[in-house]
């Protein structure tokens, strides 16, 4: 089952910073989509309920150094 989140990220400052997000949200089993834009802080993320959760996806935000509002 599809789900979809937008979640407010601060600490993106350029193309590079939403590559990277992007790069850690797609190595996650389950996720579908993911646009990350920094001049909105926001990334949305489409990603099956069943295989990952918000949480997770959070999680790889932080690890990839941004924070989660």
């Amino acid at each position: 089952m599809s789900e979809s989140v937008s979640l407010v990220v601060t600490g993106m400052k350029c193309g590079g910073c939403e590559t990277n997000v992007k790069t850690k949200l797609n190595a996650i089993d389950g996720v579908i989509s993911v646009e990350a834009m920094n001049k909105e802080k926001k990334v949305d993320v489409e990603f099956d309920a069943e295989k990952t959760t918000i949480e997770t996806i959070s999680q790889a935000i932080a690890d990839a150094g941004f924070v989660v509002e």
